[in-house]
């Protein structure tokens, strides 16, 4: 099969791929066409890596109101909520929602996906489920899952034991959530807990850190001395750390030498810490979104989550991951013609190293043959006018496709 004419990245050079046994076989300007070969013409379309979702919890998505609403729009509501909702958990019922959201993901490019799973359950069940679904939707999506203790470590009855069980069940990553545990001094041991329980298994480690407005949540720089220590290093990602947003300049300034010595990536969910953090603010409000503008410019890898789809944090999204960078870089201030042209890197090629890819991802001859098309010349297009996924290929199989609306004024 051979694509021609496409805009590999933002390019101003166009070039041919050519895909064989699901791999890309060649990649230059001009290729031409062996007998009886396939052949699509793209016309300078853009064609980029497989979108990925950094950060999400498919668990919980789908049940917005579901026993109860969030009324306040607070994370520790969003916790009580779905408390309530975990009473109902059943195999087949994490299993239908998940089928569901994935198809809504993949229908918007995406191809590989990190959930956390919540493992605050002494079941275990939605844990069971979606090992389940790593292995059978697998052709079509890439799923990582990270043992996700929502009520806490030390805070929830049994909850070391569980997260053990969860690493041996096959979890690929381990979690903590440090500012939801009960004390300082819980906080601590939970990360350290989890971080060697990581490190013995050879598991990546995605924390929850200090997702709140409270300056004085430092977890942060716990999570960095750990990995710097243990020699994790890139296999260790700091998610949310919205607190950043509140830390005064000279203690970031300082934590920043630790962060690059670290190694460590972040994910920031702007939808959603748009949404929660600032909420015991009046006037003025605080954005509440991790410093992803400081961090990207000292060189440390920073991408884009979702993280909530119709739960009880988040009462809106449809698994589209253009959304999050829209709100990513108006909140963020990062809206230079570069910084909008580039962006599409929050969800690629930045999530790719967040998600220790490596060489199975990124479109490079010999690499598998994952890839998407937008319908836009570039990027900052594809952005501006929202414009769709017009095929998603995965491995060389075409896995989803979308035809362009079209929109005409009347007068």
């Amino acid at each position: 099969m051979l694509f021609k004419n496409a805009c590999i990245e933002n390019s101003s050079v166009l070039r041919d791929i050519r895909v064989e046994d699901g791999k890309f076989a060649k990649i230059a300007e001009n290729i031409e066409a062996n007998p009886g070969e396939e052949v699509i013409d793209l016309g300078g379309k853009l064609l980029l890596p497989p979108f990925i979702e950094s950060h999400v919890h498919l668990d919980t998505c789908l049940t917005a109101g579901d026993p109860v609403w969030n009324m306040s729009g607070t994370l520790f509501e969003g916790i009580e909520c779905w408390s309530k909702r975990k009473d109902k958990l059943s195999k087949a019922d994490v299993k239908e929602r998940v089928n569901r959201a994935v198809r809504m993901q993949a229908a918007n490019g995406v191809q590989f996906v990190r959930t956390h799973v919540d493992v605050t359950d002494p079941k275990l069940t939605a844990m069971e489920a979606l090992i389940e679904l790593r292995e059978e939707l697998k052709d079509f999506m890439e799923i990582q899952i990270v043992a996700f203790p929502q009520e806490g470590i030390l805070s929830y009855p049994n909850g070391k034991q569980l997260m053990i069980d969860a690493v041996n069940m096959g979890a690929d990553v381990v979690g903590a959530i440090p500012h939801f545990e009960f004390t300082r001094e819980y906080s601590v041991e939970s990360l350290n807990f989890a971080i060697e329980l990581a490190a013995k298994n050879d598991k990546l480690v995605d924390v929850h850190c200090d997702e709140i407005d409270d300056e004085a949540s430092r977890g942060l720089e716990t999570v960095a001395t750990r990995a710097l220590e243990l020699e994790l290093f890139d296999k260790v990602t700091a998610s949310h750390t919205t607190a950043m947003h509140s830390y005064n300049n000279a203690y970031v300034n300082r934590l920043m030498r630790l962060l690059k010595m670290s190694k460590i990536n972040f994910v920031s969910n702007p939808l959603v810490n748009t949404h929660l953090q600032g909420r015991v603010d009046t006037y003025p409000k605080r954005r509440g979104v991790t410093r992803v503008k400081e961090l990207t410019a000292e060189g440390i890898n920073v991408s884009f989550g979702h993280d909530d789809i119709f739960d009880p944090w988040y009462p809106l999204g449809n698994g589209n991951m253009r959304d999050v960078v829209f709100m990513g870089l108006h909140v963020t201030q990062m809206m230079g013609y570069d910084d909008i042209m580039n962006s599409y890197n929050f969800i690629t090629n930045n999530a790719a190293r967040t998600l220790y890819l490596g060489d199975r991802y990124g479109i490079a001859e010999g690499r598998p043959a994952s890839f998407v098309v937008m319908d836009a010349k570039n990027y900052y297009d594809a952005l501006n006018y929202n414009s769709p996924v017009l095929m998603s290929y995965k491995n060389g199989k075409k896995i989803a496709e979308a035809t362009p609306a079209v929109r005409t004024a009347l007068f």
